[in-house]
């Protein structure tokens, strides 16, 4: 007879999120950091590190320790908006946004297994009311209504922090909705809780192909055996994995990181899709490279690595235009802004004053 009263372990990958660094005090325990400095940032945006993630920091400011650590520096521009792209006036429902008519991003969570100092969402990670049933079903019943919708996206926060029940239940209602073709896993987790990539979980989302994924690696630090091994994982069951690097000042704003970067993604069957400028959210101003650096780098990395590793430099257009690929779409470079032409012909203007 089994003894009730015996609490069943969690998987490794659940024991590792409840065992995160989630306020500076804690941080100050396993690693030399003024935690009075940044109390603010902290309370301002939440923390989370996984301990994986902080056993590839060597100090505070190192470039992997600047993506995640709370600085003093997120709360000194204020006047940026914290919804830059207007995500919230593009969503017919809670969670959804539909900006191009035939593809939509479904935020199905609102937690990550870290969060990044740099995240478009800092106003909405962290929450603690999570994404409700009721609010994905919303979502799924405006994606089943609306026929010009070929491509899903799921976001979040990161949804692969979804247990895996819940997730390939979400994953089936999608496929089956016929006009939908094409699904797409947005996620940090190969290179921050490596652990959570499993056999079964890859095998589940094998069963809804074609289905996509789409990582984020900022810096060649990031590729460890145990991210390899994730990303192993995922490709040998089809799943294309494809790279969207932010450009981040202090982290890769160098030739010889996005250099080895990009190469080192394509050792491990991880194809640079995207060097992303930095959106110009609210908290987030200090990692800001300007575009003419940007186009710099992308000039020097053309001819010294393979073609197949160079990714498209884009930008996200304040304004909701969506995102226009660089140099090409530079309409006028000004003192303190760059104006760009989206996908409509539209024009925007990028503040980098």
């Amino acid at each position: 007879m089994k003894d009730s009263s015996v609490t069943p372990s969690l998987p490794p990958w659940l024991q590792a999120m409840a065992d995160c660094i989630i306020s500076p005090d804690g941080l100050s325990r396993v690693l030399p950091i003024d935690f009075q400095a940044m109390g603010k940032a902290a309370e301002t945006y939440p923390m989370r590190i996984t301990k994986y993630f902080l056993s590839l920091i060597r100090e505070q400011n190192d470039p992997i320790g600047r993506q995640v650590i709370p600085s003093a520096e997120e709360l000194s521009d204020a006047s940026l908006s914290p919804d830059p792209l207007c995500e919230e006036d593009q969503s017919p429902v809670p969670g959804l946004i539909h900006r191009y008519p035939h593809h939509v991003l479904f935020q199905v969570e609102n937690r990550c297994a870290v969060y990044c100092r740099h995240c478009l969402r800092k106003r909405k990670v962290g929450g603690v009311k999570p994404v409700t049933a009721e609010a994905l079903a919303q979502g799924v019943d405006y994606i089943r209504s609306n026929q010009e919708i070929r491509e899903v996206v799921l976001s979040g926060g990161d949804p692969l922090v979804m247990e895996d029940d819940k997730l390939l239940d979400l994953l089936g209602r999608l496929r089956a909705i016929n006009h939908v073709r094409t699904l797409r896993v947005h996620s940090r987790i190969p290179g921050v809780l490596p652990q959570r990539i499993t056999p079964e979980l890859a095998k589940g989302l094998a069963d809804f192909h074609p289905l996509y994924m789409n990582i984020q690696f900022n810096h060649p630090r990031e590729i460890t055996p145990e991210s390899e091994e994730a990303c192993r994982i995922l490709a040998d069951q089809g799943v294309p994995l494809g790279c969207q690097t932010v450009l981040l000042k202090g982290v890769n704003d160098h030739e010889a990181v996005l250099r080895e970067l990009m190469e080192e993604l394509l050792r491990i069957r991880v194809r640079p899709y995207y060097l992303h400028q930095l959106d110009r959210v609210k908290g987030a101003a200090h990692f800001h490279v300007p575009i003419s650096r940007g186009v710099q780098l992308m000039q020097a990395l053309r001819g010294s690595i393979p073609g197949t590793a160079i990714p498209h430099y884009v930008v996200d257009l304040p304004g909701g235009g969506g995102k226009a690929p660089l140099p090409e779409s530079i309409v006028e470079q000004k003192e303190n802004a760059v104006l760009v032409r989206n996908f409509e012909g539209k024009i925007f203007r990028y503040e980098e004053g």
